[in-house]
């Protein structure tokens, strides 16, 4: 009987087997015992002085209240930080139309949660669901935990990454010199209860969508190595923009996006001009232009925070959810994502301008950002299909 120590924040399983508890020697293969350890955790002191540290050297971010135009793209942003549930947003539009911009300039925004000390997983204290194992065992034994609290997570996913970044990985090198088997947590680890980002989206690795499809799906993040299997939650907001001329995205993938935002150039002479200033003041200055902005960025965050803590208390009519079904059923959509994710943006919607009812104008305003990129594509047809979802609302809502 082989022994396997469950290491901090990951849930190990080792096969029984003597052929996958054997270690390597001299004389090719012997029976020993395995420890299983994970990456130092760091304390609370040690998170709070990097954080500190970070926050002093970071680049100058531009702040969200000072992007002009790109009102769509905006709003799915903001709802989704209201309700991360809703699955995330895909931003399809021209190069330099600031879709990068919009999405980093949403760190400032984002809210405090709570986190368990140490956990490289960022385990909430208080949702099993989002506990990694170990925290969920120190629980059920009736662990007091250290608890802090810390912005939500925003991780860039870069094109050229490998899987085993993405998903973490086991030292084999220890494995093999020290008879342990360390597991590095990788990016899924790092954007659990965060965002994950992946800018130029259509141009990812096939074998990446297939692990973002996966951990999208289940919530969890499973890796596979050497006779042992690591699972921890991965569960996350997706994030990715891209150019439409540059290649297509997978419908698998597409589908998983709750809501779908398309950014076009501006057009209007004198907002353009606005643009190229106000970036040139901030090229120049950013501390004294983010400085400008604080009000309204301030103002901002404190009406996310409001319709965070108000959202569970908004209603939708029980009509109002037969006609949004009844849209997206003589729209052909596929599956049930569109319902819910309609649903669930109008009450964001409708906690962001401090309502505790949804509208007929906040279904209006979401529903082709929600079901837009879940039609079927007909290679004949010419127009938009955002403007096939705004008819068959109109005619099925009067």
């Amino acid at each position: 009987m082989h022994e396997c120590r469950i290491s901090k924040n990951s849930q190990f399983t080792l096969s029984s087997s003597p052929r996958a508890a054997r270690i390597p020697s001299k004389k090719g293969f012997r029976h020993g015992r395995f420890t299983v350890c994970n990456v130092a955790a760091p304390s609370a002191t040690e998170q709070d002085t990097k954080a500190t540290a970070a926050k002093e050297i970071q680049r100058p971010v531009y702040p969200f209240p000072a992007i002009v135009g790109q009102d769509e793209m905006k709003l799915c942003l903001l709802l989704n930080v209201i309700d991360p549930k809703i699955g995330g947003v895909m931003i399809m539009g021209d190069r330099g139309t600031g879709k990068s911009t919009t999405v980093r300039s949403l760190v400032d925004l984002l809210p405090d949660i709570s986190v368990v000390v140490g956990d490289p997983f960022n385990s909430d204290p208080f949702d099993p669901e989002v506990m990694g194992p170990e925290v969920r065992n120190r629980v059920l034994n009736g662990e007091n935990l250290p608890v802090t609290t810390t912005k939500i997570t925003m991780v860039d996913l870069p094109l050229g990454a490998t899987e085993d970044r993405v998903c973490g990985t086991i030292d084999i090198e220890k494995a093999l010199t020290e008879g342990v088997k360390a597991f590095e947590p990788g990016l899924l680890a790092k954007a659990n209860r965060g965002i994950l980002y992946v800018d130029e989206v259509n141009l990812l690795d096939d074998h990446l969508v297939d692990v973002l499809l996966d951990s999208a799906a289940s919530g969890w993040n499973t890796v596979e190595r050497e006779g042992i299997s690591i699972s921890h939650p991965a569960r996350f907001i997706l994030i990715g923009s891209g150019n439409p001329e540059e290649g297509e995205l997978r419908p698998q993938l597409l589908d998983r996006f709750g809501m779908h935002a398309q950014v076009g150039t501006v057009r209007d002479a004198e907002l353009r001009v606005k643009i190229v200033e106000e970036r040139a003041r901030f090229d120049r200055d950013p501390k004294s232009f983010r400085q400008s902005y604080l009000d309204e960025q301030e103002k901002l965050q404190d009406q996310i925070t409001s319709a965070r803590s108000n959202l569970g208390s908004v209603q939708l009519n029980h009509e109002l959810r037969i006609k949004i079904s009844k849209v997206c059923a003589e729209l052909n959509v596929d599956g049930l994502r569109g319902d819910i994710v309609t649903n669930r943006a109008a009450k964001a919607l409708a906690a962001l301008k401090g309502r505790e009812t949804v509208t007929v104008e906040d279904i209006a305003t979401v529903i082709p950002n929600c079901l837009r990129h879940r039609l079927r594509k007909d290679p004949l047809e010419s127009i938009d299909s955002g403007l096939l979802v705004i008819e068959k609302f109109y005619e099925v809502f009067g």
